[in-house]
């Protein structure tokens, strides 16, 4: 799968839940968040997701208080979320990574982006995804901005 998503150009990447959230928050359309979910939807990013990714999204999901001034309702997040798992990948973590991370709570991203064969890593945490003990040259730390820019859609 992951020969033929890059022939036709799409690119895997694991979109960090603190990257969906920023962009359900957003009160303007624009926004790399924003722009980043755009490009998974339109099919030039292909989104990675695992068990503990999902979980953590739903969990995030169902703190009202944090969406009190979203411009989005409950119903429209969970579609949205709902949109973009329908055009990512579910991939299987067969292997742990850890310890790897000082937050053991990312190491769920390194896990799935290895297994998932992931571009990148995109996300608004760089400084605690990079702090890593095992280093994987082919997974690049991105934030949304430089998703954009590094990986451009083409015209």
């Amino acid at each position: 799968m992951i020969a033929y998503v890059l022939s036709i150009g799409m690119r895997p990447i694991v979109v960090d839940t603190n990257v969906f959230i920023s962009a359900l928050l957003a009160r303007k359309s624009e926004g790399a968040s924003r722009e980043v979910l755009r490009r998974c939807l339109k099919g030039h990013y292909l989104p990675l997701f695992g068990e503990s990714l999902f979980n953590e999204y739903q969990a995030v999901l169902s703190r009202e208080a944090l969406f009190a001034g979203s411009p989005l309702s409950r119903v429209e997040r969970e579609e949205m979320l709902a949109a973009l798992t329908s055009v990512g990948q579910w991939i299987k973590v067969y292997f742990l990574w850890r310890p790897n991370l000082r937050d053991e709570a990312d190491n769920h991203l390194i896990e799935l982006a290895v297994a998932g064969g992931a571009q990148a890593i995109v996300t608004r945490n760089i400084r605690d995804l990079t702090r890593s003990e095992l280093h994987f040259p082919d997974v690049r730390i991105l934030t949304p901005k430089e998703c954009l820019e590094v990986f451009p859609c083409p015209s």
